[in-house]
């Protein structure tokens, strides 16, 4: 085992960064767009209605949810779509889930942070919904929603973790059924080891980045 064991971390580490990754990328542009959404239709920039407080109520209901509840209730979403439960791809759907809550409350509330009065000026002076939009949120809120999104990567490496002992694969499934099914401490600490460093390091780019969108 110890032999093989290299070879075992660097193939559940692809794999946990293949599930983190694809759906971080799918939760961030879901999340970005209901975050945007939300964010225009509270603040009156474009007309509120029904569909504005049923989303608002989904994404504070998701974001609420624990992760547990959400991957064991789209098992049943997962063998309809893919005719699987189990396993690396299937389980990308629920952790885009999770990943598009988190996202779209770190974008609504990023740009609940830009200043109204430049929103409020530019309203005056005609701007479109659009020009405020590329113009006035994007760029004012572009730090504090790349540092979310880095939050969002670091939680999911720790959700892949969970999903992993559900049979999606991954250092979470190798912790399990390799580490802790065979008692083999070595192998448990380092798929620790391995998810705390993927998760530090999207926390830690997210905030550099986002440090150097500020000064910029």
């Amino acid at each position: 085992m110890s032999s093989a064991l290299p070879d075992l971390l660097l193939a559940s580490f692809a794999e946990t960064l293949l599930m983190t990754g694809a759906s971080g990328l799918l939760g961030s542009v879901a999340g970005g767009v209901l975050g945007l959404y939300l964010h225009l239709t509270r603040h009156y920039i474009i007309p509120s209605g029904t569909a504005a407080r049923i989303v608002g109520l989904a994404v504070r209901g998701l974001h609420s949810t624990p992760s547990i509840i959400i991957l064991a209730a789209s098992i049943p979403l997962t063998h309809f779509l893919m005719g699987s439960n189990a396993g690396m791809i299937a389980l990308i759907i629920p952790l885009s889930v999770i990943a598009t809550s988190f996202a779209a409350r770190y974008v609504e509330a990023a740009m609940d942070g830009v200043d109204r009065h430049i929103i409020e000026a530019a309203q005056t002076m005609g701007a479109s919904c659009r020009q405020i939009i590329c113009k006035i949120l994007l760029p004012e809120a572009a730090a504090n929603i790349i540092a979310g999104l880095g939050i969002t990567l670091a939680s999911l490496v720790g959700y892949s973790a969970l999903a992993g002992a559900m049979g999606g694969g991954g250092l979470g499934d190798l912790g399990i059924r390799y580490g802790y099914a065979n008692f083999l401490p070595e192998v448990m600490l380092a798929s620790a080891i391995m998810l705390v460093v993927l998760a530090e390091t999207f926390h830690v780019l997210g905030l550099v980045l986002a440090q150097r969108l500020n000064q910029r």
